[in-house]
């Protein structure tokens, strides 16, 4: 199975960030963000991607291309330039796939559909983690038999909730527990991005 990692955003709500470098390639603990999706996936027996390029996509291909001898210990052989790797090379095989800067996201799902074949497949976006079981999240698709299966999570609100109608407050709502905290509130589902989607399907995708 593969994973399809859309990784070709601005990211201009991290502009401190992305002006050098795209999204998926921020820091976290040394890291960056796709290289822990992607351990992610390689936990669950995953080890074939298509990344999705656009925005300085070039800086994802050089990380990849680098990242063997940037990452492990090695003996080099001066006299023939014979390079021989020490530490445990990861089983990787990446599709690094340019779809355009500025190329919507079914767009840039559409020009993947000769390197994902016919097969079921998982997608995501290149920015974002979150701690999901993919052989839940898969089995939980087989059974149900859907086109698609997305992953969420439900909002939660430390705030109050206020309803207006045409510029009046109607209803405000602040729950307190018998000690004097807040009661958090679910408002709504959010998506987590991780999805999957199954194979032999005809999907609709516009751009």
């Amino acid at each position: 199975m593969k994973a399809v990692i859309l990784c070709g955003g601005k990211g201009t709500r991290m502009s401190e960030v992305t002006n050098d470098i795209p999204k998926p390639l921020a820091m976290i603990g040394g890291k960056p963000i796709l290289w822990h999706i992607m351990k992610i996936y390689q936990y669950y027996g995953v080890n074939e991607f298509i990344l999705l390029l656009g925005y300085k996509g070039e800086k994802i291909k050089e990380y990849f291309l680098d990242y063997e001898w940037k990452h492990n210990s090695l003996t080099l052989d001066s006299s023939t330039g014979e390079v021989q790797m020490l530490g445990q090379p990861e089983t990787w095989k990446i599709t690094f796939l340019e779809t355009g800067e500025d190329t919507l996201t079914a767009g840039r799902i559409l020009q993947a559909k000769d390197y994902i074949g016919d097969e079921t497949f998982l997608l995501t976006y290149g920015d974002g983690l979150a701690n999901i079981n993919l052989f839940h999240l898969i089995s939980y698709h087989q059974t149900k038999g859907a086109a698609a299966t997305v992953t969420g999570i439900d909002k939660v609100s430390q705030f109050g909730t206020l309803t207006v109608e045409d510029g009046m407050a109607k209803t405000f709502s602040e729950k307190t527990s018998s000690d004097g905290n807040h009661q958090r509130r679910i408002l709504r589902s959010q998506s987590k991005g991780f999805r999957l989607f199954a194979e032999g399907r005809k999907y609709d995708v516009r751009r």
